[in-house]
């Protein structure tokens, strides 16, 4: 991305007054700013801090499909990007944005680079994330894949089930937690949910460290008088009684369960009439029967 107006003439003075300046957007709505100058600067409506010890490699950047890269480094603080933030995976898959900008006149500057970030490392006291172009999208594969169960998420566009509807979902308090994996509640907690109703769903942070993230249930059983909730994987933070927590109804992708659990046929999004393999074995039997019609 070439550089233009006031900030070009300014390059091409001979004595220049340039910096990095980066934002970082995570999906939970927070935005991060920083810089590679010694102060602070402040402009798009954010400030970017100089105190976090950040850097950049140099962008690397072609006119083709390939894939732009770089890497930022930088210092864990409390203030900005924290070791628990990364363990829990907040920043995976946040935009970022780079500008080459005058930092004696913020208004010359230029977007050099958008993105998303990638892996995120850490080591001791500081992160090194990975930066991918808009460019990285075209690595993935595009196409309908055809299959029995149903290819959508339960909630997405292409399912257009109202996770949120009356029944689908409870909130409620965190009771007993074992390894951040294990959810045990009274069983009148959930008395108006059906044993198994969330296994395959989901359960979400509502608040505490756990805010925002979320975990897949494994597991929804009652045991004499307590609920059992169990996660495939611990949560990636820290969750204590007391926090908020949403349960969200699971989906086995089965037609039958989109038909009598959520009444959703019309969007079922896979192909319960397909021949599996076997097909190819099956030996031809007479018939008075020439219809053509569905053999169900």
């Amino acid at each position: 991305m070439g550089v233009t107006g006031a900030l070009l003439e300014h390059l091409q003075s001979g004595v220049t007054t340039v910096c990095r300046a980066w934002a970082i957007s995570r999906a939970d709505g927070v935005t991060f700013g920083f810089t590679d100058h010694d102060r602070d600067l402040s402009f798009e409506g954010l400030t970017f801090r100089a105190d976090t010890g950040l850097s950049a490699y140099a962008l690397e950047q072609s006119t083709g499909l390939s894939v732009d890269n770089s890497e930022a480094l930088g210092v864990l603080t409390d203030a900005a990007v924290t070791e628990a933030d990364i363990e829990a995976g907040r920043f995976d898959g946040a935009e970022a944005r780079s500008w080459l900008v005058n930092w004696a006149d913020v208004s010359q500057r230029q977007l050099m680079f958008r993105g998303t970030i990638g892996e995120l490392k850490r080591a001791g006291e500081a992160f090194q994330a990975e930066l991918r172009g808009l460019t990285e999208a075209l690595n993935m594969p595009i196409g309908r894949v055809y299959q029995k169960p149903c290819t959508a998420v339960l909630g997405d566009a292409e399912c257009q089930f109202d996770v949120l509807t009356a029944g689908y979902f409870a909130d409620l308090a965190v009771e007993e937690i074992n390894d951040r994996a294990r959810f045990t509640f009274a069983a009148a907690s959930l008395s108006g949910f059906a044993e198994g109703w969330f296994e395959r769903g989901a359960l979400r942070g509502l608040s505490g460290a756990c805010e925002g993230l979320s975990g897949i249930v494994k597991r929804d059983v009652t045991d004499g008088a307590a609920r059992i909730i169990d996660l495939w994987v611990p949560m990636r933070d820290e969750i204590v009684p007391g926090d908020t927590i949403r349960l969200v109804a699971g989906c086995d992708k089965r037609m039958e369960t989109c038909r009598l659990k959520f009444n959703n046929l019309l969007n079922f999004q896979g192909f319960p009439d397909l021949p599996g393999e076997s097909w190819l074995l099956v030996q031809p039997s007479q018939s008075s029967e020439y219809s053509g019609g569905s053999r169900r």
